[in-house]
């Protein structure tokens, strides 16, 4: 199983996480092999033994995923719910222990956060849509709510595409600098005429920053590229295969 873990969040005592890969389950084909997302047309009974074995290495008792809708909407979860009940949304915050949050991604970006001394901890599933308007700061937000200070949390952002590997057009790129002129730093210029690369993985980190989180601990870890690791949303389209795994990152607050 490859289960990536990021320093910042390793350190907090309390608290138990991991950026799980595509390696280490039961799927077969395109979804080989730890595939996470009921909705990716895998079969469910698969689908249940790759999350029960994520459960496993975290040691939880419940693990909740959200459907996710590239919004900036954020959940309290108080209690588990059934895998594919989740609310509609693209954010979750809790304070209650050995429930996992995890977020399902195959390109966008998971950000997992905590505050262990509140003992407050989030999850937040950013692609560039639920990034621009606002999902890293809602699930910042949230977890003021339940006791947490935004200058003690700690975020580490897990696998996601990287600025080498995701090109797009000039309207992609308008959108950002529309918002903000200051956007354009996350935009090279790609070898096609009015396209660019865009690095999702930074304007996490900066919408990070600027929220207030300052101990951030980036990953790096390319899902296009490192096929056999992980899941791709793009790497699929490219190939045009008709469908696609999802790779889940959690955190749980254990004991």
């Amino acid at each position: 199983m490859l289960i990536l873990r990021a320093g910042n969040l390793s350190e907090l005592p309390g608290i138990a996480h991991g950026f799980f890969g595509r390696i280490g389950g039961v799927s077969t084909g395109i979804y080989e092999s730890l595939n996470c997302g009921p909705g990716s047309g895998d079969d469910p009974a698969k689908v249940s033994e790759n999350r029960k074995r994520v459960l496993e290495a975290l040691e939880g008792a419940a693990l909740v995923t959200l459907h996710q809708v590239h919004s900036a909407d954020v959940t309290i979860v108080d209690e588990a719910w059934d895998t594919g009940k989740g609310p509609h949304a693209d954010a979750m915050v809790t304070a209650a222990p050995n429930i996992a949050l995890g977020i399902l991604t195959a390109d966008c970006a998971p950000i997992l956060l905590a505050d262990a001394q509140s003992r407050v901890i989030g999850a937040a599933h950013a692609g560039w849509k639920g990034a621009l308007s606002g999902v890293i700061e809602t699930a910042v937000g949230a977890m003021e709510k339940l006791g947490a200070q935004r200058g003690r949390i700690a975020a580490a952002i897990g696998p996601c595409i990287s600025q080498a590997n995701y090109e797009v057009g000039p309207e992609f790129r308008e959108r950002f600098v529309d918002a903000d002129s200051t956007h354009a730093r996350f935009f090279a210029r790609a070898e096609a005429p009015d396209h660019f690369r865009f690095d999702l993985e930074g304007f996490a980190v900066a919408r990070l920053a600027a929220a207030g989180v300052s101990d951030i601990a980036p990953l790096s870890a390319c899902t296009y590229a490192r096929e056999r690791s992980f899941f791709s949303f793009r790497r699929a389209t490219h190939r045009k295969e008709p469908a696609y795994g999802r790779q889940i990152s959690a955190i749980m607050l254990t004991g």
